[in-house]
């Protein structure tokens, strides 16, 4: 099952398979400019200055703005055309929230219908990976970035392997902050509330990576016992522990 996912790396977590690959591409990246602040809130996305921006025809950046204003990080109207979504800390928290029942689902559906042999293995070499990163005792914003790759590809692992379009299309509705990197530092909704010494990169991998990397592992056993309920719980559990970790360092306004 994973062997044909090889070809879609540049994908978000969940992106629809309907969606040309071009698309793909342009979705990825215009979302990722977003959600990284590098397109400000209610900016005018014309399809002609972003066509020349990212070097590709006006067809796939008009099918990557529907996508995105169904996702809610951008809007529509007939008089202004596509305009930036402020994104607000609020949102982000939702977005998690409903992330982690939906992963757990995934996890829950992915044991029940069976993992195929290569594409379980495939997830329990990328935790691998993640680990080996981890056991260097580096840690720098391209091991970040690094680390984040292989996190994604995880995560989209899960549901890959849960076979349900309908949960992939859900999913990619909670993708309103950046997945590569730390969302503290990242999320301008964010990173514009959390104190200075919480979004500095540190030279060692912090303790939430080390975490996240703990609960990886734990997952991919669950997945290997074929348990079910616990693959749901350490999921759900293990993206809430974003957002509880967030909420804990984010400034009162």
């Amino acid at each position: 099952m994973m062997d044909g996912e090889d070809t879609e790396r540049d994908d978000a977590l969940a992106e629809p398979q309907q969606t040309e690959p071009a698309t793909h591409t342009v979705l990825m990246r215009l979302r990722e400019m977003i959600v990284t602040g590098k397109i400000a809130p209610d900016s005018k996305l014309r399809a002609e200055a972003l066509a020349t921006l990212l070097d590709v025809s006006r067809t796939p950046i008009r099918s990557a703005l529907a996508v995105l204003s169904a996702e809610g990080l951008v809007n529509y109207s007939v008089n202004r055309g596509y305009t930036v979504r402020a994104v607000t800390i609020g949102d982000v928290f939702d977005s998690l929230e409903v992330r982690a029942t939906l992963e757990g689902i995934a996890a829950r559906s992915a044991v029940n219908l069976g993992w195929e042999p290569g594409a379980l293995r495939q997830s329990a070499s990328l935790v691998e990976q993640g680990r080996a990163i981890l056991d260097k005792g580096e840690w720098s914003e391209q091991v970040e970035y690094d680390w984040y790759e292989l996190n994604r590809q995880f995560h989209r692992s899960i549901l890959v392997a849960s076979r349900n379009e309908v949960l992939r299309n859900a999913v990619r509705m909670t993708l309103i902050y950046t997945i590569l990197g730390d969302a503290a530092r990242l999320c301008p909704s964010i990173a514009a509330s959390v104190p200075p010494r919480y979004r500095q990169v540190p030279p060692t991998p912090p303790d939430h990576i080390m975490e996240s990397q703990a609960e990886h592992e734990a997952a991919m056993e669950a997945f290997k016992r074929e348990d079910a309920e616990e693959a749901q719980r350490l999921m759900s559990t293990h993206v809430l522990a974003t957002k509880h970790r967030l909420k804990a360092i984010v400034i009162p306004r």
